[in-house]
């Protein structure tokens, strides 16, 4: 915990007065989710109880549960040329983002459509759009701003090469990186994020990563071992209730989950990710990090929605008083 403290420091030092706390470098879609009984099968219409539209995108939501909790946020993203746009940039500014980066482009913006069934589990389909061309040169555009920040939040949402050279970017200007493998990418180059702080998968993204069962605890602990060996300090396994798993060189500790009553599990792990690096930024403490983490992320489930299931500061002092 004393090294995570000490990088922060030194991020926040060469910030100076401007900067931001965290910049997120991601995706943003446009939620579209169905509430079902059941699938149909090929060729068959099943009418479904209900349906919400939201603000999306794992980058997207990771920024607004940090922006929430109180952190200073700078979005690099993509969005299109189309009606999601102008409510996408609306949302990043009501929720106290900086909109700076966020750039039009002639390409539809991302949308996921996503199904909710009524043991509040998730199915999800993700139509890149906008967030396929965010590249490298947008990056390095926005450096001087970027290594203003405290902390980069990465996902998988947007082009692998993107992601290579904001891992490049934080080790030049010596900012730790968060990376959420998400969603699963076989061709992900484990040696090109080698240099990320932290990397924070669930079970079936660390198996993918791997190449390794994930089928009980010790299996769980194995395959983070494989990515300590690569060289990344900090490996984060999300499991669900029942926690996450924190690993490095020197430290194996489950930290416990929470005891909820699901009503949507979607976007859970980006509240989990959001609030980690809220209190990552704030306290420099992995552990304390990831107890609120989870909190966080579980009161999440209790309500419907993405974006709209993220407390707010006061909503989660509330919730952790209680």
């Amino acid at each position: 915990m004393a090294a995570d403290r000490t990088n922060l420091t030194d991020a926040a030092s060469s910030a100076g007065g401007g900067g931001k706390d965290i910049a997120v470098i991601g995706s943003s879609n446009m939620d579209l989710i169905t509430y079902i009984t059941r699938m149909p099968s090929e060729g068959e219409t099943v009418e479904a109880p209900d349906f919400a539209m939201g603000f999306g995108g794992k980058g997207a939501n990771q920024a607004v549960s940090a922006s929430r909790l109180g952190s200073r946020v700078l979005m690099l993203t993509r969005v299109g040329n189309d009606l999601f746009a102008e409510s996408t940039i609306e949302n990043y500014r009501r929720n106290g983002i900086d909109t700076t980066h966020v750039l039009p482009t002639e390409a539809a913006s991302g949308v996921a459509p996503i199904f909710v069934d009524e043991e509040s589990c998730n199915s999800i389909l993700i139509v890149k759009g906008a967030n396929a061309l965010l590249s490298p040169q947008d990056v390095r555009r926005a450096e001087d701003r970027i290594a203003a920040c405290r902390l980069i939040v990465l996902q998988l949402e947007i082009p692998l090469e993107t992601v290579y050279e904001a891992v490049a970017l934080g080790k030049r200007h010596s900012i730790p990186v968060l990376l959420n493998p998400a969603p699963a990418q076989p061709d992900l180059e484990l040696e090109k994020v080698r240099d990320c702080q932290y990397i924070v998968p669930n079970e079936s993204e660390l198996s993918l990563l791997t190449g390794m069962p994930v089928d009980s605890l010790d299996d769980v602990r194995n395959a983070a071992a494989v990515l300590l060996e690569v060289g990344i300090a900090n490996v984060i396994v999300t499991l669900g209730s029942r926690g996450a798993l924190w690993m490095t060189r020197t430290e194996d500790r489950l930290i416990p989950g929470v005891a909820v009553e699901a009503r949507d599990t979607t976007g859970a792990g980006d509240a989990f990710i959001g609030c980690f690096s809220h209190f990552l930024v704030s306290t420099g403490d992995t552990a304390t990090s990831l107890e609120m983490a989870n909190r966080y992320s579980a009161d999440s489930v209790t309500k419907r929605g993405t974006q709209s299931s993220y407390a707010s500061k006061e909503e989660f002092e509330a919730i952790l008083s209680d």
